[in-house]
């Protein structure tokens, strides 16, 4: 059953209230608490119903996916970091604190999202690939797993994970290890979307690498993360802030990539995430 625009946008504003709240309580309720933690699982998971229910609309209504304009692409990731940040939180305790960054990040995507024109465009017939829909599906993982990394090492490098421990103790060597787990896999799956990526690029215009800026973006964040595992595991006498401050250049980098480079180039990608 379609949605009218009118609807979407009613529940993209929900969506956004809704990341508000979130953003409250992470502040002001102990996420180290199992119980109280609850209740942040809570809000994030009826934003995720919300915004599911806003694309799913949208897409019966229009006869696509979200993935061509500017607005297609910042609902479609409110959806998969919300998604993919809450089965962090679900599953990786030390994380949970991280809530306080990515929250505000969460609202931050929805009113920018409210704001963009929500015009749809028509797809192009090179979009017919299931390639193409695993180069976006383990990007939206690598954003996903980036941010929430990115979210605790801000957290680290302020040392606000101390204030956050009310009720039972996550140490920073705890935090620590769980971002690299977090980062590892970002590393895999960027890795998977650049593979992905070229053998799409090859099916819909005839070449696997072109140089285009987003291609180019997205290899220099690849290699940046891969220059700083590297470092994690060779340059053992260096500071932890350093890390943790490359941690978020990654993100930064991966942000631009996803959310910049594709609406100001010229380049085949314009617009596609």
């Amino acid at each position: 059953m379609s949605v009218s625009a009118e609807t979407e946008r009613l529940l993209l504003v929900m969506v956004v209230g809704t990341f508000a709240v979130a953003s409250l309580a992470s502040f002001f309720v102990s996420q180290t608490d199992k119980r109280k933690a609850m209740l942040v699982h809570g809000i994030v998971a009826i934003a995720l119903v919300l915004v599911t229910a806003a694309i799913a609309g949208r897409w019966v209504r229009e006869g696509q996916g979200p993935f061509l304009t500017l607005y297609d692409v910042l609902l479609s990731n409110l959806f998969s970091l919300a998604f993919v940040y809450l089965a962090i939180r679900l599953l990786v305790r030390e994380l949970r604190p991280a809530a306080i960054v990515v929250m505000p990040f969460l609202f931050v995507l929805g009113v920018w999202a409210l704001v963009v024109p929500a015009e749809s465009i028509p797809l192009p017939a090179t979009y017919d690939n299931y390639w193409l829909w695993l180069h976006v599906i383990s990007g939206k993982f690598f954003f996903g797993l980036s941010l929430a990394a990115a979210g605790a090492a801000g957290l680290l490098i302020a040392g606000r994970f101390r204030d956050s421990q009310r009720v039972d103790a996550i140490t920073t060597s705890d935090t620590d290890n769980a971002v690299w787990r977090l980062m590892s896999m970002a590393f895999v799956c960027q890795s998977f979307m650049l593979i992905a990526g070229a053998v799409w690029a090859h099916s819909a215009w005839g070449r696997y690498w072109a140089w285009d800026p987003l291609e180019t973006w997205a290899l220099l964040t690849w290699i940046v993360l891969a220059l700083l595992l590297h470092a994690r595991v060779t340059f053992r006498n260096l500071p932890a802030s350093y890390l943790w401050g490359g941690v978020m250049l990654v993100f930064g980098l991966a942000f631009l990539t996803f959310l910049g480079i594709p609406f100001v180039s010229i380049a085949p990608h314009k617009g596609v995430m």
